[in-house]
């Protein structure tokens, strides 16, 4: 099944990562993205966490909905459509610390997925990925703009905002930046990346930028 994978990762690393679990964070435009993409690379298991329920404005840029979803719960929805390969879990649920205690108390999660437009959503990921460990990976897209970050030891609090002031968002740049998160998910569970963020901006012309995080 992972043939074509396998010539590219090779099959030790397909092994490692048929014991790799992760949690999405936000089943909207990134998290439809991010699920379909690592939903059948051979992961142990995935879980979806999203309180939301799907509304007409979303179906143009979160891939796996369509009219006939309107006022479901994107968590179960997602979970059910790239189901594919393996069953995904999820919760129709906030994350939030009390979330996390009982979550991570009989889960072993090996990479937390910001899949959310939210700053203080992030920021209680991050300070529950020190409690307990787990690195993430941070996405944003905002009109023409995008980042994703990895985050482990360093804190989150360096981009020192707490604007959740959400702009438009494109479906292309929505697709890119999920799928590039994606990419560097698989990157981090097998090879185990330091802590970086990456910058896009299609805006006028191209424009990618990497930094690393201290």
């Amino acid at each position: 099944m992972y043939r074509r994978q396998i010539e590219v990762i090779g099959k030790e690393n397909q092994e490692k990562l048929n014991k790799k679990s992760i949690l999405i964070v936000g089943a909207g435009g990134l998290g439809n993205i991010i699920a379909s993409t690592l939903s059948c690379i051979g992961l142990k298991k995935i879980y979806i966490i999203d309180f939301d329920k799907i509304e007409l404005h979303n179906i143009h840029r979160q891939f796996q909905f369509k009219k006939d979803d309107i006022g479901k719960f994107k968590s179960e929805v997602l979970a059910k459509r790239v189901s594919r390969c393996k069953e995904l879990d999820y919760y129709v649920n906030k994350f939030d610390e009390e979330f996390a205690n009982k979550f991570f108390k009989n889960k072993n999660i090996d990479l937390i997925m910001d899949a959310t437009d939210n700053f203080d959503v992030r920021e209680k990921i991050d300070k529950v990925s020190k409690k307990y460990n787990i690195p993430w990976i941070y996405s944003s897209v905002e009109e023409f703009r995008g980042q994703v970050g990895i985050f482990k030891k360093s804190s989150f609090n360096i981009f020192a905002t707490t604007s959740n002031l959400s702009k438009g968002q494109l479906p292309p740049m929505v697709n890119f930046i999920g799928s590039f998160a994606s990419l560097i998910a698989l990157k981090v569970l097998l090879f185990d990346m330091q802590e970086k963020l990456f910058y896009f901006d299609f805006s006028d012309g191209f424009v990618c930028k990497e930094f690393v995080i201290s």
